[in-house]
């Protein structure tokens, strides 16, 4: 399955046409790019909000841009790349948590082009409609149901897929910029999130096994100076985020912070079916079974290709077709939700077909190979232990691996070839489109249905401006407003599940978490955050707010009382936000549905 417009014609007029057209073929993909990361988040992103992770990232890279440093100022159970990479999201014109939403977005389109670069062999401006629009697609079901938010995750696959495409442009190219481009970013990629730890070691294998790093090796001057110089673009941002923490006194606690959280190895994803072999006869499970009997036959056309014939060319045509609808299936069948294991099924589906074509063309495909691993490391989180940020890239590649599969046939007339892609480009570009707008209407991630989101936070903050939410959700962070207005301080806190509040209005939390979730409290973090509180004391002008409410009951949309008693319990995890209230002696204040201590300015 030829998605891709044929090659260019060359002729006597190359030299004159094919420098224009290259300008127009990647404006016009800039374009949709950027029209897609828009649109995605004016149609779906802005809708829907929920106060605790949606601003997790942007409330480190807050404290960042405020000369705080990681594990010193800064509890992190991970790296915490992702907030040095966000402060752009600060620095572009607009209000920040839709111009950070279209940020997201962009990384998702961008590193879902990346991978189907690397695993096609094509530049983006040899693309054609058909496969412009399976990648835009794709990168719609990579968002699927999840909010387009800052996340460490979306930043590992990013860094991943970019670095990756820039190493393999350098390499193929000659070229030491991109090349040591896409070692930067591989080599940052770890930083976001531990669990793209394996990136950099990929890197670095990649770079030495390559054929143009093999000439002269161990021989020439030459070949170890420009190894030495990958070597400190692989590092360069290991090198800057250690010494800053270094600096500041800080390597003990990252260490004790980055190996005291709860460790995730996927078991969940590799035991899919493994613990219990039933599930291959269930949905959404049972696609797996389907894609391995047609990938199974499909090999086999590939290897005796010889013997079959066209026959067996049209056939292995037909169990394409029958793996397409399999992978469809399985999408339709995990309904986007995380619980169906959607996502799981995906990858293994993508790990039957990656044996398919290393069947089929007897050349081992290491680009899909990549994409495999980057949707294992993809999985290996607390809250979301499956790849389901990157199931569309895991559908496209497994697709793209059995067309690749195919034996050849005569091919077809231009125009039948060039309108086939454009409608099975289209057609996908529509159906995902509708599958995502139809799920986040019908419930936003942790917020209520598309028409229950009539409040505008624009009107609270100007940096949630265009941001809706249901009602309760609405009057809460209203509330949040009303406090630190009402009662000013120099130093302010959310307590516990609010780290939005900082960026979004302004504040300087004086604790070393935005958001002690019990995941979150590693190393000596309760310790830290009691001392906190006794140096709050002493010098006094803070304001720390403890909710009442707790998140499920904003998720279905309140009930947010307008005004609450002081004695009203507060919400707490593990006895930490209790422990502070208890030891703040500032006044008692109520405001909203929070209870607060507050010790003026003296």
């Amino acid at each position: 399955m030829d998605v891709a417009s044929p090659p260019l014609s060359t002729g006597p007029d190359t030299a004159v046409v094919r420098p224009s057209r290259t300008v127009l073929r990647l404006s016009l993909h800039a374009a949709w790019v950027l029209a897609l990361a828009v649109v995605t988040e004016l149609r779906v992103g802005r809708f829907g909000f929920h106060p605790s992770d949606q601003g997790f990232i942007l409330a480190q890279a807050w404290r960042v841009l405020h000369g705080e440093v990681p594990h010193s100022d800064i509890i992190s159970a991970r790296p915490l790349g992702s907030a040095y990479l966000h402060m752009v999201d600060f620095v572009v014109p607009g209000p920040l948590f839709f111009v950070s939403s279209v940020l997201s977005m962009l990384e998702i389109i961008l590193a879902t082009i990346a991978f189907t670069v690397l695993v096609t062999r094509r530049r983006v401006r040899d693309w054609g409609p058909g496969l412009t629009g399976l990648t835009a697609a794709a990168s719609l079901l990579n968002l699927n149901a999840f909010p387009l938010m800052a996340w460490h995750t979306v930043d590992g696959i990013f860094l991943t897929a970019c670095g990756a495409w820039a190493l393999d442009s350098g390499l193929r190219g000659g070229k030491a910029w991109p090349r040591r481009l896409g070692l930067v970013l591989l080599g940052t990629a770890v930083f976001v999130k531990q669990s793209f730890a394996p990136v950099p070691v990929i890197a670095l294998v990649w770079l030495l096994l390559h054929p143009s790093m093999r000439e002269g090796a161990f021989r020439t001057r030459r070949w170890w100076g420009r190894l030495a110089w990958d070597l400190v673009a692989l590092g360069a941002f290991l090198v800057l985020y250690i010494g800053i923490v270094t600096i500041d006194g800080g390597l003990g606690a990252m260490a004790e912070q980055l190996t005291g959280g709860l460790p995730a190895y996927g078991e969940r994803l590799l035991g899919l079916w493994l613990e219990n072999p039933e599930t291959l006869t269930r949905p959404p499970v049972r696609g797996l079974t389907f894609f391995a009997i047609a990938g199974v036959l499909l090999a086999l056309v590939g290897i005796f290709r010889e013997r079959v014939g066209s026959a067996g060319a049209i056939f292995a045509r037909l169990l394409l077709l029958a793996g397409v609808g399999v992978v469809v299936g399985t999408v339709v069948d995990g309904h986007f939700t995380g619980a169906s294991r959607w996502a799981d099924v995906l990858w293994w589906i993508l790990g039957v077909a990656l044996l398919v074509n290393w069947a089929s063309t007897r050349r081992f495909p290491r680009m899909g190979a990549l994409v495999f691993a980057t949707g294992f490391m993809t999985s290996l989180s607390w809250g979301n232990d499956t790849p389901t940020l990157f199931t569309g890239t895991l559908a496209l590649t497994a697709i793209l691996l059995l067309a690749e599969a195919l034996p050849p046939i005569p091919e077809p007339p231009r125009w039948a070839a060039l309108t086939a892609a454009t409608a099975t480009g289209l057609v996908a570009v529509l159906a995902s489109g509708w599958a995502v707008v139809a799920h986040h209407d019908e419930a936003a991630y942790l917020d209520m249905a598309h028409e229950k989101l009539t409040g505008d936070l624009g009107t609270v903050t100007p940096s949630m401006r265009g941001i809706r939410t249901n009602p309760g959700t609405f009057a809460y962070v209203s509330q949040i407003r009303d406090c630190v207005t009402r009662f000013p301080a120099g130093r302010t806190a959310v307590l516990p599940d609010n780290p939005f509040a900082y960026p979004a209005f302004g504040l300087r939390n004086p604790f070393p978490l935005e958001w002690p979730l019990p995941l979150e409290i590693v190393a000596d973090a309760p310790q830290r955050m009691l001392a906190t509180a006794d140096d709050l004391n002493r010098d006094g002008d803070y304001l720390v707010l403890f909710q009442t409410v707790d998140m499920p009951t904003l998720t279905r949309g309140g009930p947010v009382p307008a005004e609450v008693r002081p004695d009203t319990p507060i919400f707490d995890y593990l006895g930490m936000e209790k422990a502070l209230q208890s030891r703040l002696t500032g006044q008692t204040v109520t405001c909203g549905s929070f209870i607060g201590k507050w010790a003026p300015r003296p």
